[in-house]
C-alpha cells in the first residue's frame, strides 16, 4: 500500500557549509583549534562502544574537533550531487559560508562568489531545486571580533552581506532561508557560554536574539527589493514538548517552554515570512521536579535514542507541524536525522517520520517537503566527525563516498512520492506508530 504525499512534493537533503566544505576560517574554525584539546579530555571521561572507537576519527582523538577538510565538499559538490541526483532526490538545502564571500569587512571575494553560482548551476542542470541558507551559525571572523550578534551594527553587516549574495546569485535561486535556528546558537553560545561567544547570562542572550530578529527582517527587505519573486523563510528548531500525565505544574512548563523555544521569535519576524522551516530532533516530556527543576524540562522514556543519545520519538514531528498550522504559511521539514553509524535505525526513521508527516498534512497542514539531514556524514559542530548522520558514509581518510542501505530506501519513498507500508490490512495505529529500532 503507498501513502501518497501531495503532487509536487519536494524530496531531498539537507548540509551546511562549515560541516561538509573543508578549508574555513571563521570563529568556529578559530574556536575549534583552541577547544579540540578540552573536549578530547572530556570525551574520555566516559565510556564509547567499539564501533565509534574503531573508526577515524574517533572522539578520544583531538583531530575529531578540527574541521579542516571536512568532507571536502567544495571540491566534490558535483560528484555529490550526482549522488543525490541518483536517489531521486528534486531538491537540495545548502549554505553560503559568509566569510568565504566577505573574508574582510566589505571587502567581497569574487572567486568565490563564482563558486558558489557553480554550485547552484550544477543543482540546476541535475534538476535539483536549491534552498539557499544564507546563515548557518558561522560567522566571518571580523565581524566575531567585532562583538558577533552583540554589536547593535550586527543586522546591517548582515543585510549587507545578504544584499551582496542575492544581487550576484539570485537568477539562480528561488528560495531563500536566511537563518538557521537562531535559538540553538543563542542557547549554545550566549546562554550557556558553551560554543564561540566572548560573554554569556540573559542581557546578552536577550540583546543577541532581538538583533538576529533585525537581521531577518532587513534581510527580507533586501531580498524582496532585489528579487520580489523569492521564497523566503526560516529554518527553525522545533521541540515537542509533552505534559507528563497532564498534571497541573507540568502543564503550565510546558505552556512556557512551548512559548519560548517554539514561538517566540517567529512573533518577531512574523510577516516577514514566505514559510516555516520546520528543523525537528527533540521531544521533552516536562516532569515538575521541585528538587530538581532542570530535570522537569526533560524526563522522557527514552525508548529508543540515537547515536548521540538524542530521544527518537517520530510522533513529535506530527504534534509540531500541527501546531504550526495556526501560522497559515506552507511548512517544509527542513531537517531532520539521526546518528546511527552503523545504519540500523535511520530507514524506519525517516518512514516513521514520515508517516506521521502525512498524518498532518491529511489533517489540513500544508507541508510540501522533506530535507533529510543529511545527504553525507559531516562534521557536527562540539561533537566533531564521529556522529554519523548521512545516507551517505564518508571514509575521513580518503574521502570516498559509499551509499548506505537507508540512502536506496529513501531513495525509494522519493521515486514514489510517498511512503510504502508492508502490508495493505496495516491500521492506523501501525502506520503512524513507531517501527522497533
Amino acid at each position: 500500500m503507498l501513502l501518497k504525499f501531495p503532487k509536487f512534493f519536494l524530496w531531498g537533503t539537507a548540509i551546511s557549509s562549515h560541516q561538509v566544505e573543508g578549508g574555513n576560517f571563521n570563529d568556529w574554525s578559530e574556536w575549534e583549534k583552541q577547544n579540540a584539546k578540552y573536549l578530547a579530555r572530556e570525551a574520555g571521561k566516559r565510556s564509547w562502544p567499539a564501533y565509534v572507537l574503531n573508526d577515524y576519527p574517533n572522539p578520544l582523538q583531538e583531530e575529531n574537533y578540527i574541521s579542516g577538510r571536512a568532507c571536502d565538499h567544495y571540491n566534490r559538490y558535483e560528484e555529490d550531487f550526482d549522488i543525490a541526483k541518483s536517489l531521486n532526490h528534486n531538491v537540495h538545502r545548502f549554505s553560503i559560508e559568509w566569510s568565504r564571500v566577505e573574508p574582510r569587512e566589505g571587502e567581497w571575494d569574487q572567486k568565490e562568489i563564482e563558486h558558489y553560482k557553480n554550485v547552484l548551476r550544477a543543482l540546476r542542470d541535475r534538476n535539483i531545486e536549491p534552498f539557499v541558507t544564507l546563515w548557518h551559525w558561522t560567522n566571518p571572523v571580523w565581524f566575531a571580533e567585532k562583538g558577533a550578534w552583540l554589536n547593535k551594527k550586527a543586522p546591517f553587516y548582515f543585510a549587507r552581506y545578504v544584499e551582496k549574495v542575492v544581487n550576484e546569485l539570485g537568477d539562480l535561486a528561488n528560495f531563500w532561508v536566511i537563518l538557521n535556528e537562531p535559538t540553538v546558537l543563542i542557547l549554545n553560545c550566549y546562554w550557556r557560554g558553551l560554543w564561540p561567544s566572548r560573554k554569556n547570562g540573559f542581557l546578552v542572550s536577550y540583546k543577541a536574539l532581538n538583533n538576529l530578529a533585525m537581521a531577518h527582517n532587513l534581510a527580507y527587505e533586501k531580498i524582496i527589493f532585489l528579487k520580489p519573486q523569492s521564497r523566503i523563510g526560516i529554518a527553525y528548531n522545533f521541540t515537542c514538548f509533552e505534559a507528563h500525565k497532564e498534571n497541573f505544574f507540568n502543564k503550565i512548563i510546558k505552556y512556557f517552554a512551548d512559548y519560548l523555544n517554539n514561538h517566540y521569535f517567529l512573533e518577531k519576524i512574523k510577516g516577514k515570512l514566505h514559510f516555516i522551516g520546520c528543523n525537528y530532533y527533540f521531544h521533552n516530556r516536562i516532569k515538575f521536579n521541585l528538587f530538581h527543576p532542570v530535570k522537569s524540562l526533560k524526563d522522557n522514556e527514552n525508548k529508543f535514542v540515537s547515536g548521540i543519545g538524542w530521544e527518537i520519538y517520530p510522533e513529535g514531528i506530527y504534534h509540531i507541524l500541527k501546531d504550526l498550522k495556526k501560522y497559515n504559511l506552507p511548512v517544509y521539514i527542513t531537517e531532520n536525522g539521526v546518528a546511527d553509524a552503523r545504519d540500523k535505525y535511520r530507514a524506519d526513521f525517516i518512514k516513521n517520520h514520515l508517516l506521521w508527516t502525512y498524518k498532518a498534512i491529511g489533517e489540513g497542514v500544508d507541508v510540501r517537503g522533506y530535507f533529510h539531514w543529511s545527504l553525507l556524514d559531516n562534521f557536527e559542530w562540539d561533537k566533531g566527525f564521529w556522529p554519523r548522520f548521512g545516507l551517505v558514509e564518508v571514509d575521513y581518510k580518503t574521502m570516498e563516498r559509499k551509499m548506505r542501505q537507508s540512502a536506496f530506501e529513501y531513495a525509494k519513498i522519493c521515486k514514489n512520492n510517498g511512503v510504502i507500508l508492508n502490508t495493505p490490512e496495516a491500521d492506523t495505529s501501525c502506520r503512524y506508530g513507531a517501527s522497533k529500532y
